[in-house]
């Protein structure tokens, strides 16, 4: 499908933004762990259990409870600022990974994993969102918008090709809890450090006596829409977690595993390259439906894979695919969301990606114990099938255009702007 590009403003002159530095080095530090927690789980669980079910169970229950409290995290940044929701948090999670790697070198039950995995999920600090709305306070409407969309993507596909790497290194080289103690080390670290530059941080808005009812962000139907389409790229990323585990671990090199996770993930970062240094004409609904028919169909082909070599190479397309999705899903809220609303708005999508990234470290688990190595390759092709007709279906309310809906409370919201 022929499409035309032009140049966009470039990632120098974004990088340019005065104070931009400042929140970017520790935003970076502080969302590093992120890209560990989940596979650190599951490496030290089936360590212990001898067991990708209760593995992806265990990681599993985190992300689902990352997804229920991560937007609630949000509105309070919106509602109290960034760092009083940070600091807390950061303490919370820091704490509550070390009682889950305890317990689970200590062979305790299930339940009792599960019971500190629920703290642990729900206190991941969102610092992608936090970032993302920094942005848009130092950008108000520019058209570096969409160029600071596609380097938050390609920054957190950054994480995703460090963090898989560094976790299963730790896991596999040091000790099987050292991936876990790592990340709560580092989300301690750098969640601080990003909660101490207060001068970037979005203003608190003032109610006053004008005071408006706060109703969340998912009543803007083009955010549950792109909910739907992040839970299918989250189906992705866990589906690929745990089925490039076991299918390395069948091959007798469990070291590959890393590996090839940062080979999907370069991928993606790679993409996410490219779609910040161009405008594409398309009008973004119509590229987010193109990108992710061209994302399920390279999902689809995974659990054929029989090689390192063929599994690489479908791995490398299935992550180009998913940066381009992620990219306009997240540009697409700057004109569906009200910029009181955008933290909260950003981590329901963050949250719909550890939602889908939970259920399907849970049944590609299950499929991996139950089939054979590699059978939870079905998981990703699956999910992003599901999103894709959903998405297809639903693709008008995708449409930025004013709304006279009050999705947070203060008053004087910028009107949304056109993006792309």
């Amino acid at each position: 499908m022929a499409s035309t590009v032009t140049q966009r403003p470039g990632y120098g002159q974004l990088l340019r933004t005065r104070g931009a530095w400042t929140f970017l080095v520790p935003g970076f530090a502080a969302r590093q762990p992120f890209a560990m927690l989940t596979i650190s789980i599951v490496l030290l669980v089936q360590h212990t259990t001898g067991s990708y079910g209760a593995a992806g169970a265990a990681a599993a229950v985190t992300g689902v409870s990352m997804a229920l409290f991560a937007p609630y995290g949000g509105r309070l940044a919106d509602r109290y600022g960034q760092r009083a929701v940070l600091v807390p948090g950061v303490l919370l999670h820091a704490l509550s990974g070390l009682t889950l790697t305890a317990l689970a070198l200590a062979h305790a039950p299930l339940w009792a994993l599960f019971a500190a995995a629920v703290p642990t999920g729900a206190s991941v600090p969102q610092v992608g969102p936090m970032v993302r709305a920094r942005w848009g306070v130092k950008l108000q409407g520019s058209p570096l918008m969409t160029t600071a969309a596609a380097f938050e993507s390609v920054t957190d596909e950054l994480t995703f090709v460090v963090g898989p790497l560094l976790a299963t290194a730790l896991c596999t080289t040091v000790a099987p809890a050292a991936g876990l103690v790592t990340e709560a080390s580092l989300t301690l670290l750098g969640g601080l450090l990003f909660a101490a530059q207060k001068g970037t941080q979005p203003a608190v808005a003032a109610t006053g006596h004008a005071r408006v009812e706060h109703t969340s962000a998912l009543r803007v139907p083009g955010v549950r829409v792109l909910a739907v389409a992040f839970l299918g790229i989250g189906s992705v990323f866990g589906g690929m977690q745990v089925s490039l585990a076991a299918f390395t671990e069948s091959i007798g090199e469990p070291g590959l595993n890393g590996v090839l996770y940062g080979v999907f993930a370069a991928g993606n970062m790679l993409s996410g390259i490219v779609c910040g240094a161009v405008a594409w004409r398309m009008a973004p609904q119509r590229r987010l439906a193109v990108g992710y028919g061209a994302l399920a169909l390279t999902a689809c082909g995974l659990w054929a894979a029989h090689s390192v070599v063929v599994l690489a190479g479908l791995g490398l397309l299935v992550g180009m695919c998913i940066a381009p999705a992620l990219i306009t899903g997240y540009t697409l809220v700057e004109g569906l969301v009200p910029a009181g609303a955008r933290t909260e708005a950003f981590t329901w999508l963050t949250g719909a990606v550890a939602l889908g990234q939970a259920v399907a470290v849970t049944v590609a688990g299950q499929l991996e114990d139950r089939f054979w190595a590699g059978a939870g390759f079905l998981v990703p092709a699956g999910g992003t099938v599901l999103a894709l007709v959903t998405l297809l279906a639903l693709r008008s309310r995708l449409a930025t255009r004013p709304r006279s809906l009050t999705v947070a409370r203060g008053v004087g919201h910028r009107s949304p702007v056109a993006v792309d």
